[in-house]
């Protein structure tokens, strides 16, 4: 397991290259990549795979619809795209980021919209087609001085302008990131079992 961001003087590549790919429950190692780039069997990256999770369970259709990540991480959104392309999403994917221009002219399209850029309030209603989902993978801190640690969790999207707009929403924080967590719990149990065969 590897917490990204490393500090900046650790090379977060040699980090992740350490990693047995047998043991990469985070699903970062080229090796995890790769497996699911081609849809073999592999490790999936713990949020894009909670986001997928969570798709299904509040039985939000992919097949045939048009997805918009905005953010195009390592981490979230580059992994995402190739998992809801996969066929069993099965989804026109589109990503945005910053050298996309007008990119209100993308996310007005998405029939499911997922903001992962790490800049708050990023998505506003005007920018959401109505009756869109929207998945907001985003964690940012802001200063609040009404709260005792004098900041609060506030996401990529403007929660109360888009659950307006939107059919179905996440909100920040209990949203997507407790789905992140059940997923490294599943990766890193699968990665158990797999061990204990291989005995």
């Amino acid at each position: 397991l590897v917490q990204l961001p490393l500090p900046k003087h650790i090379d977060e590549d040699k980090v992740i290259m350490a990693i047995c790919p047998e043991k990469d429950v985070d699903g970062f190692h080229p090796v995890s990549v790769g497996n699911m780039m081609i849809g073999k069997k592999s490790y999936l990256p713990c949020t894009p795979h909670g986001v997928l999770v969570l798709l299904k369970t509040m039985n939000i259709e992919t097949n045939g619809k048009h997805a918009v990540i905005v953010g195009r991480s390592n981490i979230v959104g580059k992994p995402l795209a190739i998992l809801l392309a996969r066929k069993e999403a099965n989804s026109t994917v589109t990503i945005c980021h910053t050298g996309t221009k007008d990119i209100a002219s993308f996310t007005k399209q998405a029939d499911i919209l997922i903001a992962a850029v790490g800049r708050p309030n990023t998505i506003t209603a005007d920018m959401v087609k109505p009756g869109a989902t929207v998945i907001d993978v985003g964690v940012n801190r802001i200063p609040d001085d009404t709260k005792k640690s004098g900041f609060r969790l506030v996401g990529d999207v403007d929660f109360d302008s888009v659950k307006e707009v939107a059919s179905f929403i996440t909100p920040v924080p209990r949203g997507v990131g407790p789905m992140t967590i059940a997923m490294l719990m599943h990766n890193t149990l699968e990665a158990a079992l797999n061990t204990l065969e291989e005995k």
